[in-house]
């Protein structure tokens, strides 16, 4: 490991964690923090994500409410979902169960649970904090943060990390995910798998954000149906062992026993740790980014993207991370060796020969493509606050052409950088998300569908 990689690999665990304790490790500053606004603002909204979740259902294909916005109230949702809902659906999730045992599932559900109200509240304040210029919305945490709590500074400083994150991350590890799997599956070469991933990224995004909405509205029910469909038959092939998985998720998770393979600690903290993290990344709660795609809804009325955003992060954290820790622990393909993308593969092959895995790599291009797509607008509204529309074309061309050497790079310094910035976004955000907590418990609180922006 080069000098370089292991700074930035230091400052991102400073952040992130894990933090060696006399009983082991334990999750970073960042993952609890996140942990206890998602707490407090669940209780501030009234369990809003339990409250109004049956109404939230009824929401996810709504009727256009408002004309401000460039998507439908759908497309803005599907491309917050293509965005969350990426290769660290099935390689993150792997990967804790792997390194944290079954109890971490229950951490990933349990920071799915409070992360709802994260989203609910950036999502309200995505699209109650917004601007239009030349017929283009302009939304994000820097809006609600300038204009909601008026520190443009800190607006100013939450854009160029954002930006910086998107730009110089997603384009790697995405691509990079996607052209592992394929050449494990069909010895594809990684820089053809690169030049193939960015044409196909490139002809979505160069004609902006309607055309991206369009492709996510098509692409990201797919994935999820396929996924689903495939992951939902290894669990009934081996459906006898469902019990003794659902003990040993809940058994691990309160654990005092030593953890497997540490000198000193507790399952519970190790469980905890890989749980918690990784829930995180799964569905990006704190991130900001549902503030951008929620946003660009044409709807007026906050409350309909914010209860999306709770179907949202329900998908994310209690569907495609499910399926994908159930499908390891039920074959028992999280003690064979294997870790990431190979893992889940090695499950569905278990239940499905050859065309197990042929599955697994194509919900790995889908997720991945999709996630792609998604960042892609993300890193143009963050760079666009800071340097102006001018900076749109080259940014769209850039971010295009690092993907092919994305595909084919060693990305560990890019993960370490990656998990680094998006860290550093959090803080940013979380202070506007609870110094506006009152705007949107508001919304929350009413049982009006219909709650009007206030700064319509």
């Amino acid at each position: 490991m080069s000098l370089l990689t292991r700074a930035i690999t230091w400052m991102s665990d400073g952040v992130w964690g894990p933090w060696n304790t006399g009983i082991g490790q334990v999750p970073g500053p960042l993952v609890l923090l996140l942990l206890g606004v998602g707490l407090f603002l669940t209780f501030r909204f009234r369990f809003v994500q339990v409250r109004r979740f049956p109404e939230a259902v009824r929401t996810i294909i709504p009727r256009q409410s408002g004309s401000r916005g460039v998507l439908t109230p759908f497309q803005a949702f599907m491309t917050a979902l293509a965005a969350s809902i990426g290769t660290g659906n099935i390689a993150g999730v792997a990967t804790a169960v792997v390194a944290g045992g079954p109890g971490a599932v229950f951490w990933i559900w349990c920071y799915g649970f409070v992360a709802t109200a994260i989203k609910f509240a950036e999502a309200v304040l995505g699209v109650s904090f917004r601007g239009q210029r030349d017929g283009t919305v302009l939304s994000g945490p820097m809006y609600y943060l300038r204009d909601g709590l008026h520190m443009p500074r800190l607006a100013w400083a939450y854009a160029l990390i954002a930006g910086v994150a998107a730009l110089t991350t997603t384009p790697f590890t995405q691509p990079n995910s996607i052209a592992v799997a394929f050449e494990a599956q069909f010895s594809m070469n990684p820089w053809v798998s690169g030049v193939i991933i960015a044409v196909l990224t490139w002809l979505v995004i160069i004609r902006g954000v309607k055309s991206i909405g369009r492709a996510v509205e098509k692409l990201s029910p797919l994935k999820v149906f396929l996924y689903l469909a495939g992951g939902l038959f290894v669990i009934a092939v081996n459906a006898a062992q469902l019990p003794g998985v659902f003990a040993a998720i809940f058994r691990e998770a309160f654990s005092l026993r030593a953890a497997t393979g540490t000198a000193a600690g507790m399952a519970l903290m190790v469980g905890m740790r890989y749980g918690l993290a990784r829930g995180v990344y799964a569905n990006e709660a704190g991130y900001g980014t549902a503030a951008v795609a929620y946003g660009t809804a044409r709807s007026d009325y906050p409350a309909q993207q914010g209860l999306n955003a709770v179907i949202e992060v329900f998908v994310v954290s209690f569907v495609t991370s499910s399926i994908s820790a159930l499908t390891i622990l039920v074959t028992g393909a999280w003690t064979s060796g294997l870790n990431s993308t190979a893992v889940v593969a090695h499950a569905f092959n278990s239940a499905i020969p050859v065309a197990g895995g042929w599955i697994v790599a194509f919900c790995a291009f889908l997720f991945g493509y999709t996630t792609l797509i998604g960042w892609a607008y993300y890193g143009e509204q963050f760079f666009e606050y800071i340097l102006g529309a001018r900076v749109t074309r080259t940014y769209r061309w850039t971010y295009c052409l690092l993907i092919v050497f994305g595909a084919a790079a060693k990305v560990e310094t890019v993960w370490a950088w990656g998990d680094l910035m998006n860290g550093l976004q959090v803080f940013p955000n979380i202070v506007g998300l609870l110094g506006l907590s009152g705007v949107v418990a508001a919304v929350a609180r009413s049982t009006r569908k219909t709650t009007p922006n206030p700064s319509a």
